[in-house]
């Protein structure tokens, strides 16, 4: 059941020339051929963050972003996460012309809107071939990032139905579902609701 007047923005971030920091934008396109409800905005801001500052204050309820994240885990391990929101009280940095830090285009979104920022939850991927600048292009996912994009699917089908109903919900990955990889170990970081690894 979907609560009246629910806002939900799915927004895939990275860049398609950097390896596995395409998962973001991979998970978008896949979308299309089993797409979520037509109640969601779902949108591959690529690394277009300025988009995605401005996109984040049109009133969203919340704002689940799919993107690339090295956290220690095996590749291709799927987690869900829920950022610290910025505070909004500090000068934002402009978004990086060929990637995206979600945190600085959170920190951009907070120092440009008047309202609260959405929620906002990350359903990061583990990378296993992530590029820096300083390196040619590199197109293509890894095996183990290419396989998690279908889960990822499987994992947005599950949640995107809880957080129409519910926004302040958490949901969880469902192992089966969400990973191959039985042994995730939690990696600290800066998490306002907790961390799931799948």
């Amino acid at each position: 059941m979907t609560r009246s007047g629910t806002r939900l923005l799915v927004a895939g971030v990275g860049n398609i020339f950097l390896a596995d920091d395409a998962f973001g934008p991979e998970v978008i396109q896949a979308l299309d051929r089993r797409p979520l409800p037509p109640e969601v905005r779902v949108r591959d801001f690529g690394i277009r963050g300025m988009d995605l500052a401005y996109e984040l204050l049109d009133g969203y309820d919340t704002a689940v972003l799919v993107d690339a994240a090295a956290r220690g885990h095996r590749p291709g391990t799927l987690s869900l996460i829920e950022p610290e929101p910025p505070d909004g009280t500090t000068g934002a940095a402009p978004p990086e012309a060929h990637g995206m830090d979600p945190a600085k285009v959170l920190a951009l979104a907070a120092h440009l809107g008047d309202e609260p920022l959405p929620r906002v939850l990350l359903l990061a991927c583990e990378p296993e071939v992530r590029p820096r600048g300083d390196e040619d292009i590199t197109p293509g996912l890894s095996a183990p990032v290419r396989d998690a994009v279908d889960r990822a699917v499987a994992a947005l089908h599950t949640l995107v139905p809880v957080l129409l109903a519910d926004p302040t919900a958490t949901p969880s990955l469902s192992r089966p579902d969400e990973s191959t990889d039985s042994s995730s170990a939690e990696v600290p970081l800066p998490v306002a609701g907790g961390v799931e690894d799948r």
